[in-house]
């Protein structure tokens, strides 16, 4: 199985302005993943411009399949120079990625060299130079395995502590260093070991910005998958086909609704066990039951965790509560696949007038719940039964 690719970025403008001079772009094709990271020459407006085009150009080019060598040398032939230092007004680095066998290709202008770790080791590649206009370019290729990790990193990251806390700034070994530890600190998680290493980086300017910085983490694991099943179907004999469809999906399994929840009790031959300890005011207690990682209440608690939806992308954000809706908020939060099967059998009491419009369908509720987990990067498929 190919392995899922965990992409999370970080950014830190230069103190004092308002525009981050460094550009990330991230496309995903049918058969490629993108990361582009340009660096504008100074800071602020102008670089911002600079690095902005730079990797507009590179991403539509390779999205729209482009060759990586042609697109490479548009851009370089795009980009103006400065005539004081004879420099490039934006340096770029470009990591193609075939999602189908994990190979991948770099193709670093002026950049830090990426940091590239496998099986919690260093890797030390090695790189061709090749002329383009009379700019050189490094490249070198890999393939990408459950565990590896690839840090793509601005400048700004090498000078951090320059002429303060670090007389020679905090350099690449010790970047590369400190990404090694943070993986094993945070293994299968891109976010932690990028926020980690970013706060170093905070901590040796003193809080007080340099440079641009930008760091993307790139980390390769087991795609997390939940599957969601909610609400009976509208035909009464397919319940044992669809708990045993339910039940097969890999990953977690989460149930919502009492009846639902009786469907797939009744073909498991058990009952469920309240947790009296999860009640609350707003939202009704969940159960425990076998084969079931989750199961909550129906519509009150869809309603609630759509609310909590809106307000957070992240599991971080949500209430730090063992609730049905938070629980079931972090499960979907956690999750990169995310699969909903929503039978269409409505209860009548859902129907009564005086309820929200979001709580007297189910449907609607289900449909913004898929649309914020989608705007929130997920995968995000709904069957209807």
């Amino acid at each position: 199985m190919t392995p899922f690719l965990d992409i999370f970025q970080q950014q830190f403008n230069k103190a004092g302005e308002e525009l981050c001079g460094d550009t990330v772009r991230i496309g995903r094709t049918a058969t490629h993943t993108i990361l582009v990271l340009s660096d504008g020459l100074g800071s602020g407006v102008k670089a911002n411009i600079l690095s902005t085009m730079t990797a507009a150009i590179l991403l539509t080019m390779l999205s729209a399949d482009a060759p990586l060598d042609e697109t490479v040398r548009t851009v370089i032939g795009t980009l103006p120079v400065c005539q004081v230092r004879k420099l490039a007004y934006a340096t770029f680095t470009v990591v193609r990625i075939d999602n189908a066998t994990g190979y991948f290709r770099v193709v670093n202008f002026d950049n830090p060299r990426i940091v590239w770790i496998k099986g919690h080791a260093l890797q030390t590649p090695s790189r061709q130079f090749q002329q383009v206009l009379d700019h050189q370019v490094a490249v070198f290729d890999g393939t990408l395995e459950e565990g590896d990790f690839l840090g793509i990193l601005s400048d700004g990251i090498l000078h951090a502590g320059l002429g303060a806390t670090m007389n020679l700034g905090w350099g690449w070994d010790n970047v590369a260093s400190y990404l090694e530890q943070s993986l094993a600190h945070y293994a299968g998680n891109s976010r932690g070991v990028v926020q980690r290493v970013m706060a170093k980086v905070q901590q040796l300017y003193s809080g007080k910005i340099g440079d641009d910085c930008t760091l993307i983490g790139l980390l390769t694991r087991q795609k997390r998958r939940v599957t969601v099943f909610t609400g009976p179907p509208l035909d009464r004999t397919i319940d044992e086909t669809i708990v045993s469809y339910f039940l097969s999906l890999p990953g977690r399994h989460v149930v919502c609704g009492g009846t639902t929840g009786n469907i797939v009790a009744r073909l498991l031959d058990e009952t469920p066990a309240v947790v009296i300890e999860s009640i609350r005011p707003d939202v009704p207690p969940i159960a425990e039951l076998r084969e079931i990682d989750l199961m909550t209440e129906g519509m009150l608690t869809l309603n609630k965790t759509t609310e909590i939806l809106r307000s957070t992308t992240h599991p971080d954000g949500v209430p730090e509560d063992k609730n049905g809706a938070a629980l079931l908020a972090r499960e979907l939060l956690n999750a990169d696949s995310i699969r909903f099967i929503a039978g269409q059998k409505i209860n009548d009491f859902y129907q009564n007038p005086t309820l929200p419009v979001n709580l007297s369908l189910r449907k609607n509720l289900v449909n913004e719940m898929a649309r914020l987990l989608k705007d929130a990067g997920k995968e995000v498929v709904v069957e209807w039964c």
